[in-house]
C-alpha cells in the first residue's frame, strides 16, 4: 500500500471538517485491555485536528497493570479555529483478566446501548443496576454507539491474556448483534518493529507488522481490512505528518463505517 502521506493527511482533513452525518453526532466506543493506548489515541486525533499539542483524556505513563480510565467520558472533538466536529470518541476502563479488576463486559454492553451516562464510574465486582442515576432508561439514537474501536497495541499482543481477548471477543458479539461496525487500531507499531521505528512510511511494507496484524485478526475473530496500524503522540513535542496520516486513515474510516451504520438504521 503506497501512501503519499502529507497528501493523505490534507485530503482527509478537508473531507472531516465538511462532515455532515446523518444523525447529530457519531458516537465511537474505544475499548481494549489496560495499557493499550486508548486514551493516547483520543489526545493524538485531537491533536492532529487541532494542529497542536492537546491533552482532553488523561494519560499514565507507567505501566501499573490497573487501568487508570475509571470512568466514562465522552470527548467530542474540537475543531481547529473554534467550534467542535458532530464526533464523539467515548473513553471507558480497560480490560483486565477475571478476578482482576477492569470494566465488566456487562456494562461494555450497556455502554454500546447507551444505557450509560458520561460521568459513571465503573466498578469491577458489578455492573450497573437500573436505579443508578447514571442508568439512561431511554436512550437515544445520539446515545448509542455507532462504531466499536479495539484498541491493541502491536508490541504486545503475544502478551495479552486469552481472558482479556474471550471478553472481547464478547463484547464483539454483543456489537454484532447490534449490527454495529467494528474495527481495530493497532497501537505502538514504531517499538514492535525496529524498521517502522526509523521510517514509519514503512509500515505497510513490514513483514513483521503483518504479522502482528495477522495475529491480532486471528485472536479477535475481524477481517484484515478492518486492522489499521498506527503510532500514536507519545513523545513527540511538534507534529509529524506521517504519524498523522496514519491515524487519519484508520478515523476516515471508522466515521464513514459510523456514518453507513446510521444511515441504514434510519432507512
Amino acid at each position: 500500500m503506497l501512501l503519499i502521506f502529507p497528501r493523505v493527511k490534507d485530503a482527509i482533513l478537508r473531507d472531516l471538517e465538511g462532515l455532515k452525518p446523518s444523525s447529530e453526532v457519531l458516537r465511537i466506543l474505544l475499548h481494549g485491555p489496560t495499557g493499550a493506548g486508548k486514551s493516547c489515541f483520543i489526545n493524538s486525533v485531537q491533536r492532529i485536528l487541532l494542529g497542536r499539542n492537546a491533552i482532553g483524556a488523561l494519560e499514565q505513563t507507567t505501566q501499573s497493570g490497573t487501568s487508570f480510565t475509571r470512568t466514562i467520558r465522552s470527548h467530542k472533538l474540537k475543531k481547529h479555529g473554534g467550534g467542535r466536529y458532530p464526533l464523539i470518541l467515548s473513553d471507558i476502563m480497560g480490560l483486565e483478566p477475571e478476578n482482576a479488576g477492569g470494566i465488566l463486559t456487562e456494562d461494555v454492553n450497556k455502554v454500546l446501548e447507551g444505557h450509560i451516562s458520561d460521568g459513571y464510574t465503573f466498578n469491577p465486582l458489578a455492573p450497573i443496576t437500573e436505579d443508578h442515576q447514571k442508568y439512561n432508561h431511554s436512550p437515544n439514537l445520539c446515545d448509542k454507539v455507532h462504531c466499536l474501536v479495539s484498541i491493541l497495541p502491536a508490541d504486545n499482543i503475544s502478551r495479552i491474556s486469552d481472558k482479556v481477548f474471550h471478553k472481547m471477543r464478547k463484547i464483539r458479539e454483543k456489537a454484532a448483534q447490534m449490527n454495529i461496525p467494528q474495527v481495530t487500531v493497532l497501537t505502538k507499531v514504531d517499538t514492535a518493529c525496529n524498521v517502522v521505528n526509523g521510517d514509519l512510511k514503512k509500515v505497510y511494507y513490514s513483514k513483521k507488522i503483518k504479522e502482528k496484524i495477522q495475529e491480532c485478526s486471528i485472536k479477535l475473530g475481524l477481517p484484515l481490512n478492518c486492522i489499521y496500524p498506527v503510532k500514536n503522540y507519545h513523545a513527540e513535542i511538534t507534529q509529524d505528518a506521517n504519524i498523522d496520516a496514519l491515524i487519519l486513515v484508520a478515523l476516515r474510516d471508522i466515521v464513514s463505517f459510523a456514518n453507513d451504520y446510521v444511515e441504514d438504521l434510519e432507512e
